[in-house]
């Protein structure tokens, strides 16, 4: 396999690719923490992440505290899994028209997780008094996405990831050809 013109000869597409295919939302983590190495990596890897006219537009609260995760765990809906995270990476942008970039920022600090064997799953905090209680923020930044981040737990998914993927089986992925269309809208080659 031919490596990549800008990448490290080691790394390969296939590495990069299988990377991005593997990647699964994981809420169920061991206890297991995880160093300030490779936290570092995961938000560097975001600050990396591209953003429109290169502005850059966010901030990273990383969230190691016990006592701050669960915290966070009750500022959405479907965030309990923060209370058990080893970490957290909440991103703040300047304006809420920057939550596309946002979004580019927490794919690539989740990809970068993943390629350490670090599991994460984005979570939305919906109850923004809260979530800046719990983290000291000043008026101004927008919330966009927290990440949760730990070690996969090896016994598999919790009851309740397991109750979620019950209602959904059999969505799986949608074909690749029912997604493409080729130049004109309708136009199915694939």
């Amino acid at each position: 396999m031919q490596a990549h013109p800008v990448l490290p000869a080691k790394w390969t597409r296939v590495d990069l690719y299988r990377c991005v295919v593997t990647k699964r939302d994981l809420r169920t983590f061991t206890g297991q923490t995880i160093e300030p190495g490779p936290l570092r990596r995961v938000l560097n890897a975001g600050r990396h992440s591209g953003s429109a006219r290169n502005r850059q537009p966010w901030q990273f609260v990383a969230v190691t505290d016990r006592d701050v995760l669960r915290r966070l765990a009750r500022c959405g809906r479907f965030a309990g899994h923060l209370a058990t995270a080893a970490a957290a990476v909440v991103i703040l942008v300047e304006e809420r028209g920057h939550l596309f970039d946002a979004g580019r920022c927490a794919q690539s600090m989740m990809l970068a997780a993943w390629g350490m064997g670090i599991a994460s799953c984005p979570v939305t905090l919906h109850h923004d008094a809260q979530t800046r209680a719990a983290l000291g923020l000043p008026k101004g930044p927008v919330v966009a996405t927290a990440i949760a981040l730990g070690y996969p737990d090896p016994r598999g998914r919790g009851r309740l990831e397991r109750l979620a993927l019950r209602a959904i089986a059999g969505r799986g992925r949608k074909p690749l050809v029912d997604l493409v269309h080729w130049n004109q809208y309708g136009r199915r080659l694939l």
